[in-house]
């Protein structure tokens, strides 16, 4: 029997990155393809299922898993070929790139960041190149991947037990999509959890067809102005049941623990005591309390913690995608009764039509695991 086609183990800033290759709307739409089947095969999901919800052959899918494994990141991104030859040597290339990417402060130059200008005339004096203008340069900083980027500030998983978590929610999906032969004690449901939120009441941006110019009989719509918000905010306990592809939700004031133990009490009310369930969730201070612990323990409740800062190892996080664009996306609620009734008409909405093409190209997107 062949070995099953499988991207490498990736570190969490790997896993990161891909994310965000995913989740970002502008770009290649190759790189992106590329990026959701690598990220797919790291959440253990084999060839042909990823072939399926990416809409290409099981033959595609292994080559771009080969060449990831192979070549890194760079094999994510398009290799064109063609049109009139470079204006620029790759060596003189090369260093433009190595010197934009540098601060001038490391060639003992008094200000901080490159601009076009700045860069050009470095180059030149520097004898780089004979000649070259600023917008030729800007095209060519684009071609090699380069941009012009606010500083971030980032976040690097330092849990001890990385490993040892990540592999154990990796384990779980395995189960539930029938890739591991579960053993004794094993979990035969699992639910991923998490709060969605804070829900406030204001007017959230959206997309809707309006006349060219903004006339007509019926004109577009304007979001109002809240400069104060005196109602208070609401919060969603959610839950994905990946046996059953439904999504659970309660509304509460409070993420408390309290209001955490009651929700936990009705997912475990949803199948016999003798069914032994698993929750993934993050380390959220009312998910770890030790009450919380000593209920599962006495439940047949298995909490399978994802580690710190690794959010896209919870399958819900594409879940509340598909929630903000068909519920809140465009929407200006009068109250949280109001807004509580929308959020969970659409649950009811998602559970009876999970195999809605927009809803799966829109999870399909935002697909963490």
């Amino acid at each position: 029997m062949a070995e099953r086609v499988q991207v490498r183990e990736i570190t969490n800033d790997e896993g990161n990155r891909l994310l965000r290759i995913v989740r970002r709307s502008s770009g290649s739409v190759v790189t992106w393809r590329r990026a959701q089947m690598v990220l797919l095969s790291a959440q253990h999901m084999d060839v042909m299922r990823i072939a399926e919800v990416t809409f290409t052959s099981p033959d595609r899918v292994r080559e771009v898993i080969h060449n990831f494994n192979t070549d890194g990141f760079d094999s994510l991104y398009p290799r064109y070929r063609g049109g009139r030859p470079p204006t620029f040597t790759l060596p003189q290339r090369r260093e433009i790139k190595k010197v934009a990417l540098s601060r001038p402060t490391d060639h003992d130059l008094p200000f901080s960041t490159w601009s076009l200008s700045k860069l050009a005339e470095f180059l030149v004096a520097e004898g780089v190149v004979d000649d070259i203008s600023h917008e030729g340069l800007r095209a060519l900083l684009r071609e090699e991947g380069v941009s012009f980027q606010r500083l971030k500030t980032f976040k690097v998983s330092n849990d001890p037990d990385y490993e040892a978590k990540k592999n154990r929610v990796l384990e779980l999906y395995d189960l539930v999509d029938g890739k591991a032969k579960r053993q004794r004690g094993d979990p035969q449901v699992v639910f991923c959890v998490d709060e969605f939120g804070p829900l406030n009441l204001q007017p959230h941006p959206g997309k809707q067809w309006a006349v060219k110019g903004g006339g007509g009989s019926s004109p577009r719509r304007r979001r109002r102005a809240t400069f104060t918000r005196p109602h208070g905010v609401r919060h969603l306990l959610a839950a994905y049941d990946l046996n059953l592809d439904r999504l659970y939700g309660h509304i509460k004031v409070r993420k408390h623990r309290p209001a955490f133990m009651q929700f936990l009490r009705y997912l475990r009310s949803l199948y016999p005591t003798r069914v032994r369930i698993a929750i993934v969730l993050d380390n959220f201070s009312p998910h770890v309390a030790e009450k919380i612990r000593r209920w599962a323990d006495t439940n047949n409740v298995e909490l399978a913690f994802v580690p710190f800062y690794a959010s896209w190892l919870n399958r819900i996080e594409a879940q509340f995608q598909a929630l903000r664009y068909f519920a809140l996306d465009g929407t200006d609620h009068a109250s949280h009764e109001q807004q509580a009734r929308m959020i969970r008409r659409y649950i009811a909405w998602r559970n009876r039509h999970a195999l809605d093409h927009e809803l799966r190209d829109i999870v399909k997107r935002a697909n963490v695991a």
